[in-house]
């Protein structure tokens, strides 16, 4: 089934898009030899496979870290083709607390440069992607709440 054949089945612009970006995404050539030259920390939806594959065009690999002075706390999703490519309306999102007994666990996945955009793409508009130490003490990106964030000097 095409895209345009989900649509009008569906019914629903959102659909269409969404189905467009998994058939591009999955047409995309994978490599190899890609360079994985950026660490991203995922604590929430960018775990999930079907997410992995409709954001990537393929599954991560990764490892576990964990990530202290935030916590993770609800974030009601209004965009449709995030809810359509996580299956959720209600994600985590992690809130900076400065507090290093609150720990949020996760997984370390290598990307390339392009990747990071696509997840910049997924991530709703209340996530900001920040440089962060891990408790491995590996530098990687991550995406928290931006309200909570003090701002700099």
């Amino acid at each position: 089934m095409t895209g345009n054949e989900v649509s009008k089945v569906r019914g629903s612009g959102w659909v269409v898009r969404v189905v467009s970006l998994l058939e591009s995404k999955l047409m995309k050539p994978t490599s190899e030899n890609q360079n994985f030259t950026e660490l991203l920390f995922s604590y929430g939806t960018l775990q999930l496979e079907s997410v992995q594959v409709a954001t990537f065009g393929r599954l991560l690999e990764g490892d576990s870290d964990a990530l202290s002075g935030f916590e993770q706390v609800a974030l009601r999703i209004e965009d449709r083709e995030v809810i359509a490519i996580s299956g959720r309306a209600v994600h985590t999102i992690a809130s900076f607390t400065g507090n290093a007994a609150d720990v949020i666990e996760g997984t370390v996945f290598h990307l390339t440069a392009e990747d990071i955009q696509y997840a910049d793409q997924y991530e709703v508009g209340a996530c900001r992607r920040i440089a962060v130490t891990l408790q491995s003490g590996r530098r990687a990106w991550v995406y928290v709440d931006g309200r909570s964030l003090r701002p700099g000097p």
